[in-house]
This record gives C-alpha cells, sequence and structure tokens, in this order.
C-alpha cells in the first residue's frame, strides 16, 4: 500500500511537472495532484497559483502600461516640436 501512494506520488510530480509549462493546463495538473495525493494538492495550488500570478500581467498593468508609453510618446512628440521651432533636428 505505502508503495503504491509513493508511485502515485511520483507520478503525479512527473505529470505535474511535465504539465506545468504548458500555461493554461495549471489547474487541470493541480486538480490531478489533488485526486492523486489528497491534502498535499492544496498547498501545491496555492503556489503554482502564486507562480502564475508572478508571471502573468494583468489588464489594469497593461493598461498603466500603455498610459505610460502613450505619455512618453507625446512628450517626444512636443520637444521635437519645440526643436523644429527652434530650427533645430529632433
Amino acid at each position: 500500500m505505502k508503495f503504491m501512494f509513493t508511485r502515485s506520488a511520483a507520478l503525479a510530480a512527473v505529470l505535474g511537472g511535465a504539465l506545468m509549462l504548458q500555461g493554461c493546463l495549471v489547474g487541470a495538473v493541480v486538480g490531478t495532484a489533488g485526486a492523486v495525493v489528497g491534502g498535499t494538492a492544496k498547498a501545491t495550488g496555492a503556489v503554482v497559483g502564486a507562480g502564475v500570478d508572478a508571471v502573468t500581467t494583468s489588464d489594469e498593468e497593461t493598461r498603466a502600461r500603455r498610459e505610460r508609453e502613450q505619455r512618453q510618446h507625446e512628450r517626444e512628440q512636443r520637444r521635437c516640436e519645440q526643436r523644429q521651432r527652434q530650427g533645430r533636428d529632433c
């Protein structure tokens, strides 16, 4: 019985490691690990979830970055126009 549990846990770890790199399959991996391993899947899910959050960009972050880039572009355009009025190149 103990050998079977160890073997199942090892199989779940190998499958989890391989599928975790698939991005959107992380949820399925955590679900499978929960069915095989049981209680330890909750801790694994929290760690995996934190890792996914760390490498993904939220809509708010994307919007803020675009706004910063737009402000920077407008600033550069104003500077260029000022230089052109003074007879210099941009």
